[in-house]
């Protein structure tokens, strides 16, 4: 758009800051050196050589003796200080003390590792030679013509054809990619212009893009070696030179740092409000987290659900005056709603778990015990309306009536509730427990009810029929994007807009930059400290990715949108007060954009915010072991395999660190990943999200066999387990479906579908002898946790206005998303994070 001012690589070294793993380590270098070299081995002298790491050029220096290296220096700037920095550290000190390159490679950086062990032996075969030169001074020579690359990205593999004449790069195509839109593919718009003006592929990585970026930089040096590149280290060096442009000072009325989805919300609101609105955001095209997330937004549709003022409704009229048939509930949610209705309404007794194990997810036994008295008032509120929904229920599953073919109870009091015990938590030495502040939960779920209708008075479009489910969201309340259907370029036509990109951002970003002419947004441009005056903040200073410096001045205020910092490791464990140090550490994967560093957190602090809740870091169960990426789903239709015993070890559907404690119990270690275990689903059964494969299959994530097939897979891929089992385990849940009864291993709260194939009747019921495991085709998947959200943040009132260690207001300072604490406690529920950061975000502005 015209007004998005484009300022791209300042943010490039926080941005490369991302996870340099590789699900299945790469071959070790052929060429290793002698461990114990003799005189004459080498000529004296200082020698370096370079390879590609995970975000970019990995450089290894030795200098020698005429028998011995004695110094080893490993140069990285690209590579992840609490990942690829770490391994840099110590390959260092392993190099030197082998003095060769067959060496370990440090877990959790394989990548980076294998770049330093190849630059090493390439290092020492120069010293064998005496050839001090770096290979700069060489002239570029290529075998004339057009040849196909490749580089493994975020979601697979990326293709390019790139064309050579005998010197040059001369164009560069993409073939095939499955990269993220709007993340990956701005990625390449940046990249390809800048590698054929350097003849070469060490520009620098794009911000927020770090793994698309390193797949492009990978299949342009693939099809430069098979062009036969005459010096790979002068070629992989290349680069553009960047120059500061003269300072840009200048005013709005409010300031949006981070144009994720919380500052995309802000800003519309504001502009809504009349406002002139600057977006300061570091990547290269605003979207943030929300953009690689998910997606759904966790919020009750009245019209969809079961209406106690007409109970026997089977439709409803919804927002945009049609109707829709009403949802049906699903196995398994009557049990549990039967428990909250008998839950105790005395004080929560935190004595009970000093000396009893606290078992997050085990509400049956939770709700004996009592409940925060601030939480007293929506639980007595919420047995009311339970109460009205099984007058009305229980007779007809008295008569015979299937739970599935009974209209859905669902209300914002259950979602409050929910919310609240969902995210109860336990610290791990015990001392202190942590759940969401009322005010604040309340708010952003009663106000989330006027969320779809605002979105979609700006030209977003939503699936309006269904309320599915997601991973760790305990209910069915979630509301599926579809796009955007809006006038961008004023011809008076609306475009279609697909997706994410449509309905969280291209809707209100239209809405925003159209509604006044001073309003825009700074891509590529990383805000470094907020201007404080006679203590109120009142701006931001900020660099453009060429060095130009930026001070925007705010006349109404500031609003933090920067997310959180589930990308920092270090940060993560250094702050943790949850997770078993052996479960998180600085091995630890994440799903997170790599830009997702805490930088508004630590702006905030610098002016005095406070922060609360920043023990607790979630961990996302279903994660790619390869890279850490989130592999989208849910946990209601599928079951999850121990790879030792074959039997489930979980309740599929249960919160999120329920889910990835009981896989770092009982998964395996798996391509120096733990936690690694089997999903099995039916493939019928759709992935909910958005969801980048079909049927086919993907190394190392997904599959698909049937359970005759299933154990030549398991012995591809190195598992250990006996398929008899699993197919006795899979039969054993399907029937306790079919029969509406509970699985005999681990019971569970809500089914949505079986493993096997079977017939249903007309009333949702299955019919019994249709069931066929056999033949059922199976979608396997191995997964594994990786750190998804922070919990902890900025403290904030229900205003949004940022609080200091008093919980006074530091004047001008607001704060929306996830860069703020308070909200989930110590575990989040799935789909509440879209929900909080449009509703936080309109609430800022």
């Amino acid at each position: 758009m015209k007004k998005i001012i484009s300022g791209a690589m300042a943010a490039c070294l926080v941005a490369s800051m991302t996870a340099c793993s590789s699900a299945k380590p790469a071959e070790t270098p052929a060429a290793t050196t002698a461990a114990a070299a003799t005189a004459g081995s080498y000529v004296a002298g200082t020698y370096s050589a370079s390879e590609q790491g995970f975000a970019g050029k990995v450089t290894v220096t030795i200098t020698t003796s005429d028998s011995e290296i004695t110094d080893v220096k490993i140069e990285g700037k690209d590579e992840t200080p609490d990942k690829g920095g770490v391994a840099m550290e110590q390959l260092q000190g392993d190099l030197l003390k082998a003095q060769s390159a067959d060496v370990d490679a440090v877990s959790g950086s394989t990548i980076t590792s294998d770049a330093v062990k190849k630059a090493f032996a390439a290092a020492v075969e120069k010293a064998k030679t005496g050839d001090s030169s770096t290979g700069s001074d060489e002239a570029l020579a290529f075998t004339a013509g057009t040849y196909t690359g490749t580089g493994v990205g975020y979601n697979g593999p990326t293709t390019v054809d790139v064309t050579f004449d005998d010197q040059k790069i001369t164009d560069i195509k993409i073939n095939e990619t499955k990269e993220t839109e709007h993340v990956g593919d701005v990625a390449f718009e940046i990249l390809i212009p800048q590698m054929i003006e350097a003849n070469g592929t060490g520009v620098d990585a794009v911000s927020g893009a770090t793994f698309s970026s390193k797949a492009l930089k990978d299949a342009v040096n693939d099809a430069a070696e098979q062009a036969g590149v005459t010096n790979k280290d002068a070629f992989t060096s290349n680069t553009v030179e960047t120059k500061a442009q003269d300072p840009i000072e200048d005013t709005w009325d409010v300031v949006v740092v981070g144009g994720g989805g919380a500052g995309m919300a802000a800003a519309a609101q504001a502009a809504q409000n009349g406002d002139s609105v600057l977006v300061i955001e570091k990547n290269a095209e605003v979207g943030g987290n929300t953009l690689v997330s998910g997606g759904q937004y966790q919020s009750v549709m009245p019209y969809l659900v079961w209406d106690p003022s007409d109970p026997d409704a089977t439709t409803g009229k919804g927002y945009d005056g049609n109707e829709y048939n009403k949802v049906k509930s699903v196995q398994g949610c009557i049990d549990e709603l039967k428990t909250i209705l008998n839950w105790s309404e005395e004080p929560f007794d935190e004595d009970y778990y000093k000396d009893h194990e606290y078992v997050a997810g085990d509400i049956e036994e939770l709700s004996k015990h009592g409940v925060v008295a601030d939480y007293l008032p929506t639980l007595q509120a919420l047995k009311k309306e339970i109460q009205a929904y099984l007058d009305w229920a229980q007779p007809k599953l008295d008569a015979g009536t299937p739970e599935s073919d009974l209209t859905l109870f669902s209300t914002v009091n259950l979602h409050i509730f929910q919310t609240y015990y969902g995210g109860l938590r336990q610290s791990a030495d015990k001392s202190s427990w942590i759940y969401g502040d009322v005010d604040l939960v309340s708010q952003f779920i009663e106000d989330g009810q006027d969320l779809k209708p605002w979105l979609e008075d700006m030209g977003s479009t939503f699936v309006e029929d269904t309320q599915p489910t997601l991973i760790g969201a305990l209910w069915y309340r979630e509301n599926q994007f579809i796009g955007a259907d809006v006038d961008t370029d004023g011809d008076g036509q609306k475009e279609e807009y697909k997706g994410r990109w449509g309905t969280y951002f291209v809707a209100p970003m239209t809405s925003f930059l159209n509604a006044n002419d001073h309003n825009q947004i700074m891509t590529r441009t990383t805000a470094e400290e907020l201007i404080q005056e006679d203590g109120r903040v009142s701006g931001v200073k900020a660099t453009m990715y060429d060095g130009t410096e930026v001070t925007a001045h705010a006349k109404k205020g500031v609003v933090l949108a920067t997310g959180g910092y589930a990308a920092n490791i270090k940060k993560v464990v250094e702050t943790n007060e949850y997770w078993d140090p052996e479960y998180l550490n600085e091995k630890t994967e994440t799903t997170n954009r790599g830009s997702l560093q805490g930088d508004g957190i630590t702006m905030a602090e610098a002016v005095g915010a406070a922060t609360t809740g920043m023990g607790y870091t979630q961990l996302m169960p279903i994660s790619w072991v390869d890279n850490g990426d989130l592999a989208f789903g849910g946990g209601d239709y599928a079951v999850y395999i121990n790879p030792t015993t074959g039997k489930r070890f979980v309740d599929e559907t249960s919160e999120r660190d329920v889910l990835s404690l009981g896989e770092f119990r009982n998964g395996i270690e798996w391509n120096g990943h733990k936690g690694v275990f089997i999903e099995i689903a039916n493939a019928a059964t759709p992935i909910p999200g958005p969801y980048p494969y079909q049927d086919e299959d993907e190394d190392g994530r997904q599959y698909v066999r049937t359970i005759g097939e299933l154990a030549d897979l398991l012995k591809e891929e190195g598992f250990d387990t006996d398929v008899e089992t699993i197919k006795a385990t899979i039969e054993d849940y399907d029937q306790a479906i079919i029969n509406g009864t509970q699985p005999a291993d681990v019971s569970k709260k809500q089914f949505s579908a079986l493993i096997g194939d079977c017939e249903k009747n007309d009333d949702g019921s299955y019919k019994a002898d249709t069931y066929n495991l056999d033949d059922a085709k199976l979608r396997i998947r191995f997964l594994a946790p990786s750190t998804h959200h922070t919990m902890g943040g900025v403290a904030v009132d229900t205003k949004r206005h940022v609080l200091d260690a008093d919980g006074k207001v530091i004047d001008g300072l607001y704060a929306a998303g996830e860069v703020t604490g308070g909200i989930h406690g110590g575990n989040r529920l799935g789909g509440n994070a879209i929900t909080e950061i449009f509703v936080s975000g309109r609430t800022a502005a």
